[in-house]
């Protein structure tokens, strides 16, 4: 039998325009397998909402709270988001749809962001997770070896919110970050927690704890970071830093967090592209090869003079990557009291990686492009060499205002920018570039972070794009650096799909067999 609340969910869902069947609204039109998610957050306090870009997690969010609003059970929310997420994204889907207009939000943000808080009466606060610890006053301490984290929790419970959203809360998957262990301190204080992402496992399964532990406060998969490593995984790498999967935790994983979440693949429900990877692979000069390889061998060679060193591996591959795009910085200068200068130089290395990316320019004969950038000095590479000197190429990346970004964003889908440079932390998310039908990424510069790499290539792989493909071009230097990462990428992408399958296997079972209850309780 269905639950009492199911059956006043569905006697809810044609009152408030969710119901396709029965209601010819002109306002929002969700498809069924959006009021499928409206349902599970309605009746899951701790869920996860696991959907592939484009299926419109934010709408299903707002479906569940305008219910809970008509119930007289909403109390207030906060909405924790990127920022771009927090300032356009948000605010715009409430403005977009009639049936979410009875929502009020406040976005806290900027030099006013005290009066905003002290003034707003709205049901919905929302923020970026660079602002939590000014919202939750954190302080943070250094206790012999140990950093203590506290919060004004007694303030924060007079704000009275009872419902938490973390939007992209894979941005939350380091336990030890400041931003998750203030969290942790006032998850108790709410009653219902939903996490929402595309991506929950970008960089691996152990990934997955921080952002569990938010939805459900260990539940799934335990109480503790350590016990869940200890019995899940197994250390190996330099330092036993690295942590993989024992035999068998995987599926043990999945199993553990499944009942907690509603995973949909967007190829199930609407039409995407499909994506195509093509390796481009580069010849480094004799010069920089001898360079590349002292470093990477010994951490330690000379260039123009300059003597470059590397403290450790995890520094070398650092400066590897840089040489291998073609520039590298010079060490920071310090003065007698230990600051750093604030400039930072560097020696031009090779053209080699923007050779190929002009060649490939050349070849696609005017289809718009994104071009990334990693570093400061490939930017300026860049732009020197496909930039003119009084008008540079549009960028979207660090320092780059929300509004700005907007307004390059719809510069490029009406089709007005051929080549557009961009850095992946800053594209991944919030941002719809499908309109002008473009196809075209190329990796400049490559990305450890699969989610980065994922999300920044579902800004073009989306619905609304009719092209039949979507290529992601990455350059890469033969014999350096970047063919790890390509492999690593590769694994990465491995693990998460595997996820995903389990996942999206066990929502549909459960669909199904609600399926079945419904038509024999009828």
């Amino acid at each position: 039998m269905t639950s009492k609340y199911t059956q006043r969910l569905q006697k809810q869902l044609p009152q408030s325009k969710l119901d396709l069947q029965e209601t010819q609204s002109q306002d929002w039109k969700p498809e069924k397998y959006q009021l499928n998610g409206v349902q599970f957050l309605l009746e899951h306090a701790c869920a996860g909402l696991f959907l592939d870009p484009g299926l419109r997690k934010t709408s299903i969010t707002l479906g569940a709270l305008k219910i809970l609003k008509d119930e007289g059970m909403l109390g207030r929310v906060l909405i924790i988001a990127p920022l771009r997420v927090c300032v356009s994204v948000w605010p715009e889907e409430i403005k977009k749809w009639t049936d979410f207009h009875g929502l009020t939000y406040q976005v806290l943000h900027g030099p006013k962001k005290d009066r905003q808080l002290a003034e707003s009466k709205a049901d919905i606060l929302i923020i970026n997770p660079e602002g939590l610890e000014w919202l939750l006053k954190v302080k943070t301490e250094k206790i012999g070896n140990k950093k203590v984290i506290t919060a004004d929790v007694k303030a924060f419970k007079k704000l009275g919110l009872s419902i938490l959203v973390v939007d992209e809360i894979s941005k939350f998957k380091h336990y030890d970050s400041n931003r998750s262990q203030a969290l942790r301190l006032v998850l108790n204080l709410f009653d219902r927690r939903w996490g929402l992402t595309g991506s929950p496992a970008p960089n691996g399964l152990i990934d997955l704890f921080n952002l569990m532990y938010i939805i459900d406060s260990g539940r799934a998969l335990g109480q503790f970071i350590t016990h869940y490593r200890t019995n899940y995984f197994r250390p190996t790498g330099y330092g036993g830093y690295t942590w993989v999967p024992q035999k068998g935790a995987e599926e043990a994983i999945y199993a553990r967090i499944a009942p907690t979440v509603f995973r949909l693949s967007a190829e199930d429900h609407i039409h995407l592209p499909n994506l195509v990877e093509n390796v481009i692979k580069v010849e480094l000069p004799a010069n920089v090869r001898k360079i590349y390889d002292e470093l990477e061998d010994e951490f330690i060679t000379e260039f123009n003079g300059n003597t470059i060193t590397a403290m450790n591996a995890g520094v070398a591959s650092g400066k590897c990557r840089q040489i291998a795009n073609g520039g590298l910085y010079h060490a920071q200068l310090v003065d007698e009291e230990g600051r750093k200068s604030a400039a930072r130089t560097w020696d031009d290395l090779h053209e080699a990686k923007l050779d190929a990316v002009e060649d490939l320019i050349d070849e696609l004969n005017g289809a718009p492009v994104i071009v990334t950038y990693d570093f400061a000095h490939d930017l300026v590479r860049l732009q020197k060499r496909f930039g003119k000197k009084n008008k540079p190429l549009p960028v979207i990346g660090g320092g780059i205002s929300p509004t700005k970004s907007d307004a390059i964003v719809k510069q490029w889908n009406a089709g007005s920018i051929p080549i557009l440079l961009g850095h992946p932390m800053a594209m991944a998310h919030g941002l719809n570039m499908q309109e002008g039908n473009a196809q075209h990424v190329i990796l400049h510069s490559l990305t450890y972070d699969y989610e980065l790499y994922d999300q920044l290539l579902r800004r073009l792989r989306r619905s609304g794009n009719k092209s039949a493909k979507v290529f992601a071009h990455l350059i890469v230097a033969k014999q350096t650096v970047d063919e790890a990462i390509v492999s690593a990428l590769r694994k990465k992408k491995k693990t998460q799909t595997s996820l995903f399958d389990a996942l999206r296997e066990y929502s549909k079972q459960r669909l199904l067999q609600r399926s079945k209850i419904s038509r024999s309780a009828s």
